[in-house]
């Protein structure tokens, strides 16, 4: 088993103390504090996003890489429960802004409650795991929040540091719902940010010689986000989905996928399940969840692409249960888990425990790196109505920078169509980019879109071009945004393979379904 993080220190310092004084001190209250509307199934998403935005909530002025940062405790908790923050900061003193993030008139973020000023301490650089190569912080517990009267929802803690070094980070934080049953899930892919953190040097992909050979064999979720100021990959793969599903007004539950995985929210039950642009690695007690929900009628959107890559083990910290993500990938033999008779902690498609992602996903991860059009095959589809779109329109940029497509060497549920099949070039070689709609045997419908660009093009606006965001344009926006709301229109009204069965077209672009080497290679 992978080396636990040692506990560090016996109570808290007396900065500590007054940090915790003066968060209850406030606790619900204070400017732009909540009332006691609070969390649970009854939440009204429409009349929450009626509510004064606040559009000062994004971060103007990082500072320099340790001036403030910190993390929480868990990354999840029910409305009510109490969540330790851990904060180090060069400055003197610091606040905590909750932002609970949704649309808002546009403003896309509501201030929930706010600290009073809480004593700043620089805390110890990251510490190493040389086993496993996992970085952590191991910080001291700083301050603890009261989420009482919080709504359920997701969450940017906004850190300001108080005298010295002007500075902000964020510290990401889901409340989650109680129950999702008749509700819309968004699952949000805490797993893949922390697999991306270098923070403390090191990440599941490289380490501090730039090469595969010094990458962590575990990561840790004691620590900081390294990226998006502090908010891990939330801001680029989910908050523009969630700001679409807010500002429909959808019935909305919120999860981690680690939630799904312990059980603390159950998939089964949910109207629709959403999947972000970016959810690569889950556990395999999270994708017998989801496949279980699916098969009891959940419908599941997948708007991205190299979904349910990675199988992951959770394993405890010292400071509290399934703070530590192992994925050994290449290397599972040498874990010491798998040799204990844990499943491997590598791709899901690959032995010695193959269960390839194409079986629950009807598509499958098919490379990295590209940049291509996005080609539509079928717009008289129903989710493709109001778009305008004609067959063959093409929309620059839209497919990238991963892709998946049907491939019918590995399992794949079926009936199934194919809405857009858009040629990529891989490394050299010739394959396709596949949109898909499928009705399954529970009534269950099922959305993928192929590419990891799909969210980040919710944003896409204006003329295009150029390196923002990836040359994405408002057509291609456009778009996005009226599919996205049709799937969401459409899976939140019930099993959508029920009320839109679909009608296989995988022959009209892979040749005889029977056909392996015309599956592989296409026509």
């Amino acid at each position: 088993m992978a080396q636990r993080q040692p506990r560090r220190g016996v109570g808290p310092a007396r900065r500590q103390v007054l940090g915790f004084a003066a968060a209850a001190a406030l606790s619900g209250a204070g400017p732009g504090a909540a009332s006691a509307a609070g969390g649970g199934p009854g939440l009204d998403v429409r009349e929450e996003n009626s509510r004064p935005g606040a559009a000062d909530w994004r971060i103007t002025r990082p500072g320099a890489a340790r001036a403030v940062e910190g993390y929480a405790d868990r990354d999840s908790v029910l409305s009510g429960e109490r969540v330790g923050l851990r904060v180090s900061t060069t400055a003197p003193a610091f606040t905590v802004s909750a932002y609970r993030m949704g649309w808002y008139g546009g403003a896309r973020a509501r201030l929930v409650w706010r600290s009073p000023a809480v004593p700043g301490v620089l805390q110890g650089a990251a510490r190493t795991d040389p086993a496993t190569r996992m970085a952590w912080a191991g910080w001291e517990r700083t301050l603890g929040l009261d989420t009482g009267g919080w709504p359920e929802g997701s969450y940017l803690l906004r850190l300001d540091t108080v005298g010295g070094e002007r500075a902000q980070r964020f510290v990401p934080l889901t409340v989650r719902s109680a129950s999702a049953a008749g509700r819309v899930l968004f699952v949000h892919a805490t797993a893949t940010w922390q697999a991306y953190n270098r923070w403390g040097g090191a990440d599941l992909y490289e380490g501090p010689t730039g090469k595969k050979g010094s990458r962590s064999l575990a990561v840790s979720f004691e620590r900081p986000y390294r990226s998006g100021h502090g908010a891990g990959l939330f801001l680029t793969y989910e908050a523009p989905l969630l700001a679409v599903a807010e500002r429909m007004g959808l019935p909305l539950a919120y999860a981690t996928g680690l939630d799904l995985a312990r059980g603390r929210t159950r998939a089964r039950g949910a109207v629709a399940l959403l999947s972000p642009g970016h959810d690569e690695y889950w556990s395999p007690e999270q994708r017998r969840h989801v496949a279980a929900a699916r098969d009891s009628g959940t419908n599941l959107a997948v708007f991205g692409a190299n979904c349910c890559y990675r199988r992951v083990r959770f394993e405890d910290s010292a400071t509290g249960p399934d703070r530590i993500m192992v994925c050994y990938k290449d290397d599972y033999a040498l874990d010491p888990g798998y040799r204990g008779g844990l499943p491997p902690t590598n791709d899901f498609r690959r032995s010695p425990e193959p269960d390839p992602e194409s079986g629950l996903l009807g598509v499958i991860y098919d490379g990295y790196p590209v940049d291509a059009p996005y080609v539509v095959s079928r717009p008289d589809h129903w989710l493709l109505a109001g778009t305008g779109a004609v067959a063959g329109d093409a929309f620059a940029h839209l497919v990238g920078v991963e892709y998946d497509r049907v491939d019918l060497r590995y399992p794949t549920p079926r009936p199934i169509e194919i809405l857009a099949h858009s040629p990529v070039v891989c490394k050299g070689r010739a394959s396709y980019a596949d949109t898909v709609y499928a009705s399954l045997p529970s009534g269950a419908g099922l959305f993928a879109a192929g590419t990891m660009r799909w969210v980040e093009s919710l944003e896409a606006r204006g003329a295009g071009g150029g390196k923002a965001n990836h040359g994405l344009d408002g057509r291609a926006g456009r778009f996005t945004r009226t599919v996205t709301e049709n799937v969401l229109r459409a899976f939140a009204a019930g099993p959508a393979g029920c009320a839109r069965p679909a009608v296989d077209t995988v022959a009209l672009h892979y040749g005889d379904p029977g056909s392996p080497e015309e599956a592989a290679t296409g026509v």
